[in-house]
């Protein structure tokens, strides 16, 4: 049996990440639902046509953390292993493997070639972990799937790669097995990896064409043969190509769907209602969609714990949570949302401020912010004004929320500013320009080690800190949980947690069960993204 084939599917579990998110690693199942034209015949040579709601950006595999870029680049690179729903590996470039927290080995798969024909070598897998692993390269994805300082040995004879990592992690094979391996001209030159990297892939499309903001053409490669597990290149109804299309507004997308131009799209809004009484299939994800980070550097208001906890108390999360997800959603429990979790339990019950508006005019007034008539002003004058990032696409009930946020900080006497972007943008705001005081932009992860990253450590550019968290209680419990294997630190792990949010570094609130619904199509999700090989194409789809 095919490893990830649809029959996997067919039951509701709680996959991984939502689209928009800021990160995503590991993996998981999916659940789905019957109907909506899916009677009939695997038919082969069709194209599955996908809908995002944001253009990725940069398709660089070790340059991006983008939810939307990730998505496309699983159809472009395939890692040494994946993970099936219980967390367990599979295989993937590689056959075999095994770690310790410090060290890890990898054994590949003979005939895995690049997509421009050339054998993919141990030491092209070496120089992706390398590249990540070298601070000069300031890869995002160095603290979630390669510690800073990490060196790989290659064996390209025997087909084997070694590495070192520059630190202790707990959940090693995990995080470094899920590197999306590049190889051919790419590894020479990464601009050729921005564009979605040409003859360099090692997945089972290639990119043949891109329009970015509109559309990207990929082309399955013949010689594909590696995929999850026991995946079978034969399998009746696998797609000749795929095409990704932007498309920001979720009506549009429902519209296309429901007319059959769309195979795929992901739908968070009001739209779930009609789409779901045509009984269409659907891959349901589990993602962290209420998120709240205040930016800390350059002496923001957010850089004061005592505004921070204000802010929130402001607010009603329940209330916002519930616009944000149309109702659909539930109360957040952690940081760690991407399932398998590695490690389980809840951090937020009782850590998160209470709604209370008179304890939050009392807290600004004692962090030396006085309410007047032209709003809150320190003693020299200064506003509170507040810009809030949200991503677009999340779609139109993020923007909902995001001005109940703006709503419940203006009584409170602040200026808010609403800030509306994709994913690119949002991108460039956290990492790059930092000119933001509020994100809802959210961050998922499957295993704690991979939050660690961004709430500690470097800052932008060298890092990805982008809200500058400087926890002292949360390195300490971070560093002793460190040193346990796997699961068995995960107490301390969560007490880890806890720390951030009782200072208010992040604020976790709401989660959303968010259907990515099919049409003429059937696939499965892990990293909150459809994995190429389970994608199983019917008669009625579009050519």
């Amino acid at each position: 049996m095919n490893t990830w084939s649809s029959r996997r599917y067919a039951g509701h579990g709680l996959p991984l990440m939502a689209v928009g998110a800021l990160v995503l690693s590991g993996c998981g199942g999916s659940g789905g639902g019957a109907g909506g034209g899916q009677e009939g015949e695997l038919a082969d040579g069709r194209t599955f046509t996908l809908a995002y709601g944001s253009d990725p950006g940069t398709l660089d595999p070790a340059q991006t953390v983008m939810s939307i870029a990730i998505g496309v680049n699983r159809f472009l690179y395939d890692p040494l292993i994946h993970l099936d729903e219980r967390g367990e590996p599979v295989a993937g470039i590689a056959r075999k493997w095994e770690a310790t927290t410090t060290t890890a080995s990898f054994t590949l798969r003979p005939g895995v070639t690049c997509s421009d024909g050339s054998p993919l070598t141990a030491s092209d897998v070496a120089a992706n972990i390398d590249y990540i692993g070298d601070p000069k390269n300031k890869s995002p994805l160095a603290g979630l799937y390669i510690q800073p300082g990490t060196k790989a040995k290659a064996d390209d004879q025997a087909g084997t790669v070694s590495l070192t990592s520059g630190a202790p992690d707990a959940f090693l094979l995990r995080n470094a097995g899920s590197v999306p391996i590049a190889c051919g001209k790419g590894l020479q030159d990464r601009g050729v990896l921005t564009k979605g990297g040409k003859d360099s892939g090692t997945g089972m499309f290639t990119l043949t064409e891109a329009v970015p903001g509109d559309h990207y053409t990929l082309t399955r490669r013949k010689d594909y043969a590696w995929g999850p597990g026991e995946f079978d290149a034969k399998a009746k109804g696998l797609p000749d190509k795929v095409t990704v299309r932007v498309i920001p507004n979720e009506s549009t997308a429902a519209n296309l769907l429901l007319s059959g131009e769309l195979n795929a799209a992901t739908v968070i809004g009001p739209e779930q209602k009609r789409l779901g009484a045509q009984k269409l299939f659907h891959a349901d994800v589990q993602a962290p969609v209420g998120e709240l980070f205040f930016n800390q550097n350059g002496g923001r208001p957010g850089a004061d714990e005592k505004v921070r906890r204000a802010l929130v108390q402001a607010l009603n999360l329940s209330d916002i949570g519930k616009v944000i997800t149309n109702g659909t959603g539930r109360p957040a429990q952690g940081m760690v949302t991407i399932e398998p979790r590695a490690c389980t339990g809840d951090s937020v019950g009782g850590n998160l401020p209470q709604y209370d508006l008179a304890a939050a005019k009392s807290a600004l007034d004692a962090a030396g912010w006085k309410a007047g008539a032209g709003g809150v002003r320190t003693k020299d004058g200064k506003k509170l004004k507040l810009s809030l990032l949200y991503g677009t696409q999340l779609g139109p009930t993020m923007a909902a929320g995001a001005e109940l946020v703006q709503k419940e900080w203006q009584s409170l006497g602040a200026e808010v500013t609403l800030k509306p972007v994709d994913s690119p943008a949002l991108n460039n705001a956290l990492f790059g320009s930092g000119d933001w005081d509020v994100s809802m932009g959210p961050v998922a992860v499957s295993s704690p080690t991979q939050l660690v990253p961004f709430m500690a450590g470097p800052k932008p550019p060298e890092g990805v800190n982008f809200a500058g968290v400087e926890n002292a209680e949360y390195q300490a419990a971070v560093q002793k949980a460190g040193g346990e294997v796997g699961t068995a630190g995960c107490d301390l792990w969560m007490k880890a947690e806890q720390e951030l949010i009782k200072q208010v570094d992040t604020v976790p609130f709401y989660n959303s069960v968010a259907p990515v619904f099919g049409k003429n199509a059937r696939f499965g999700l892990t990293q909150g993204a459809i994995v190429p090989s389970s994608i199983r194409m019917y008669a009625g789809a579009g050519q």
